[in-house]
């Protein structure tokens, strides 16, 4: 007799990730990548101080922190289904509070709700839901969805900046906050499976006590929590203050920008070689390239390297890769069945820093110059080269 399909197959594995990876390229299109458009002309409008409408997703990412682990619990008893169009859900309604703000605190609570829609419906839930759904056999559909996601800014940058021109930048707002209700949520509802091959927990408290770590797992959930939160601290970082800093180097605002645009075909590139090498490697192997692309990339660019659009293309081809490890290296070190919400308890340091990184990188530019700034991210780039040696020399002595 043929065994019974499992839940993945049943929807069509190729249809459920098109459908989250549509949903990944407008979850953070709307919600990550929303200011780098919209900043300058919500400032512009409503007169509030642009530092201050920035600093609003830095508000978000850490809503989304804190929520986070119970987000990781709630997948694990109920599925990925329900949280995932929760997630999109609290985008909608985010997204409608900062479209009607006529104040600066209104605006900052539309944040607080677009953090926790963060929590549940980018890259962390999907992957954890990605878990729950396919146990140890999610690394290739981890490594599929990133591949859509790498085109979340090259899809709605344009986008933004095209609703921005014809609607303003509520219009815009609002634009986003319908897609996510009548698309994404839609989209989610259709093809995400309600089961998963790892049994669901009786109720988000018994997910969360199954995610209690064993003995001895603690430093290597420690030691990879600190790799991913270094990262997100470098990649946070990076994306805000980066062409300042080339612009410091002595480019062009054109060239600036034109040298930065590499890092997003270098990230998708290097996780197309991910998906064709099979994922006959282990993914700490995936981490070890990752951190080493991103270490390598930024000390050449601190110490002037001239070819600056190869050294943006290591770093991105690093970053593209991590994308893969942080979602994979935690499942094959810990298992299926306390993915999700290990997964949730991972993502809570990360985000916290990634909200914190950016503001503290601005004080530092500010008060010692480019150089420092750069000497820092290949300093933070090389320790994590040296964390990642620990956790393989570790894993080796577990073995």
């Amino acid at each position: 007799m043929a065994p019974a399909p499992s839940p993945a197959s049943s929807v069509g594995a190729r249809g459920l990730i098109a459908a989250l990876g549509v949903v990944q390229i407008l979850a953070w299109g709307s919600s990550y990548y929303l200011l780098a458009v919209l900043a300058a002309p919500i400032a512009a409008d409503t007169g509030w101080p642009l530092q201050w409408v920035v600093g609003s997703l830095s508000l978000g990412l850490l809503v989304a922190g804190l929520a986070s682990p119970r987000v990781g619990a709630l997948i694990g008893a109920r599925g990925g289904r329900p949280v995932l169009m929760a997630g999109c859900g609290l985008l909608a309604l985010g997204l409608v509070l900062l479209a009607s703000a006529q104040s600066l605190p209104v605006f900052a609570l539309g944040w607080c709700v677009m953090g926790a829609g963060m929590a549940a419906s980018l890259y962390d839930a999907a992957f954890a839901a990605l878990g729950r759904l396919h146990g140890a056999g999610a690394r290739r559909p981890i490594t599929l969805l990133t591949l859509w996601g790498g085109f979340a800014s090259t899809v709605c940058w344009p986008l933004s900046a095209f609703l921005v021109a014809h609607l303003g930048w509520r219009g815009a707002c609002l634009t986003y906050a319908l897609v996510q209700a009548g698309v994404c949520v839609p989209l989610i509802a259709a093809m995400m499976p309600r089961a998963g091959l790892v049994p669901a927990a009786a109720s988000a408290g018994g997910a969360a006590r199954a995610a209690v770590l064993r003995p001895g797992e603690g430093p290597a959930f420690r030691l990879v929590a600190a790799i991913v939160t270094l990262a997100g601290t470098i990649a946070a970082i990076i994306s805000v203050e980066l062409l300042a800093l080339l612009q410091a180097q002595g480019l062009g605002l054109a060239a600036a920008v034109a040298a930065g645009t590499v890092i997003g075909p270098s990230q998708v590139f290097a996780r197309v070689i991910e998906q064709v090498s099979g994922g006959r490697h282990h993914p700490l192997w995936t981490m070890t390239w990752a951190v080493s692309l991103m270490a390598g990339g930024l000390a050449l660019l601190a110490a002037g390297f001239p070819l600056m659009a190869a050294t943006l293309a290591a770093y991105g081809a690093g970053n593209g890769l991590f994308s893969i490890a942080k979602g994979a290296v935690p499942l094959a070190l810990f298992g299926a069945e306390r993915y999700p919400a290990l997964m949730g308890r991972l993502a809570r340091p990360a985000l916290i820093a990634q909200a914190a990184a950016p503001l503290a990188a601005a004080f530092v530019l500010a008060g010692a110059g480019a150089p420092a700034v750069l000497a820092s991210l290949a300093a933070l780039g090389v320790a994590n080269v040296g964390l990642v040696a620990v956790l393989w020399r570790r894993q080796r002595r577990m073995a």
